[in-house]
């Protein structure tokens, strides 16, 4: 795909060819590919709908992507990259991913389970042993009527299935109120130049929110589990990735920081009024730390993190390159948090109505409680971040779309309205 152009137009019967046009335009007429079940007119809908997000000063641009039976169904870029500089969106534009950084961590430590060097049932405190004297706080009323954290024994062991399913009891202390969050603050776990070793160690120190394997609770598991991948692969969280995942899926612009000063220029930003996106810490990615966040600090661009959706919807595999085994790909696309689990949810239950957990997304499960039920498909596998950022992986349909944006605000309404758009333009 060429990333400096935005407009489509249909070549012989299915390959998309594109057009300049000036960036205040990210969408033009274009055709769809042979086999790929839209609505054309439909579709129009959702560049109706980015554009007049830009036109009241919500977000500065975002890049879209639909992809079906491996075709580009609709892939248009809107507004810029950032309203300082106008420069325009393009597919090597970089954008900080957050959370939406775990599917790619827990895709490399399923690699590692599929090679019989870690497994799921393997104890937390095999690869790092602080956590064999992790504690549970629980909060109690004392005799005076004050309230009070108890710390008692883990009922069992933090396990890695517990990491990639987010039901550890580590939690994040940048929302929410309880007694144990207060403590993760107050610990300035953020503080100094760490790396991920020293980080696994801070959280150690600290008490989980919950019983292992009881509460579904966001939180540090996935950050966890990558100081995990170095202590098996004896590599850094990103040279083994970038060995085993990153490279060979041809990902040259994701990482954890943009190190060359000649890239600044290609990192989105939000808009100006909007830049707080509340997780405690420096989201810059021009300020490199040794810290190399699994859970949420990845930067990432649209012609990248295709190529990974596209490997999650062929099941594992890409470009005859199979990164996962059939079997692996089928547990980490199965709710892990359901009925009969023994889990229950937060408060804070961020996969949502009709939405079990696997291990490292969203997992469809059901319509939900709403009325009409939101859009998608049953196995529909699915996360976004605290700046937008945002992927579905629709094997039923055979389809994946990826959005990139950068706004902490506004993501939770552009979102699902995207989507609607999306699945409304589609032909059953």
């Amino acid at each position: 795909m060429n990333s400096r152009h935005a407009m489509r137009s249909l070549i012989s019967g299915a390959l998309l060819t594109i057009a300049a046009i000036p960036p205040a335009f990210a969408e033009g007429s274009f055709d769809l590919p042979a086999g790929v079940h839209f609505n054309l007119q439909k579709l129009q809908r959702v560049g109706d709908y980015l554009r007049e997000q830009i036109a009241n000063g919500k977000i500065p641009g975002a890049i879209l992507l639909i992809r079906q039976h491996e075709k580009p169904v609709y892939h248009e870029f809107f507004g810029v990259r950032d309203v300082a500089t106008k420069l325009p969106m393009t597919d090597d534009t970089i954008f900080r991913l957050f959370s939406v950084s775990k599917a790619i961590t827990s895709v490399a430590a399923m690699m590692l389970i599929d090679q019989g060097r870690l497994k799921l049932d393997d104890p937390l405190a095999k690869y790092i042993p602080s956590f064999a004297g992790t504690k549970v706080g629980v909060e109690k009323k004392a005799a005076n009527g004050e309230q009070v954290l108890e710390l008692v024994p883990p009922s069992r062991p933090i396990t890695i299935a517990d990491l990639m399913t987010q039901t550890s009891g580590i939690t994040y202390g940048f929302y929410g109120d309880g007694m144990v969050r207060q403590l993760y603050r107050a610990a300035k776990i953020y503080e100094g130049d760490f790396d991920n070793a020293e980080f696994a160690e801070r959280i150690a120190r600290l008490p989980l929110e919950v019983q292992p394997g009881t509460v579904w609770d966001y939180g540090h598991s996935t950050d966890i589990l990558g100081r995990v991948i170095e202590v098996v692969s004896g590599k850094s969280l990103l040279q083994f990735e970038q060995d085993n995942l990153l490279g060979p899926l041809g990902m040259t612009n994701t990482g954890f920081f943009v190190s060359d000063p000649a890239k600044y220029k290609m990192i989105a930003q939000p808009m100006p009024d909007d830049s707080d996106f509340k997780v405690g810490l420096d989201t810059n990615p021009e300020n490199v730390r040794k810290w190399e966040s699994g859970g949420g600090g990845m930067v990432s661009t649209m012609a990248d993190y295709a190529r990974f959706s596209q490997m999650l919807l062929n099941g594992g595999s890409f470009n005859g390159r199979q990164y996962l085994s059939p079997k692996a790909f089928a547990l980490m696309a199965s709710d892990h948090i359901g009925p009969g689990s023994g889990v229950a949810h937060a408060d804070f239950y961020f996969p949502g109505d009709g939405f079990g957990y696997g291990l490292g997304f969203g997992v469809r499960t059901g319509p939900g409680n709403a009325k009409p039920p939101p859009p998608g498909s049953l196995g529909e596998l699915k996360w976004d971040g605290a700046s937008g950022c945002y992927f579905v992986i629709d094997r039923k349909q055979d389809m994946f779309f990826v959005l990139m944006e950068q706004t902490p605000s506004q993501r939770q309404i552009i979102q699902p309205a995207v989507k609607k758009l999306i699945y409304e333009a589609m032909e059953n």
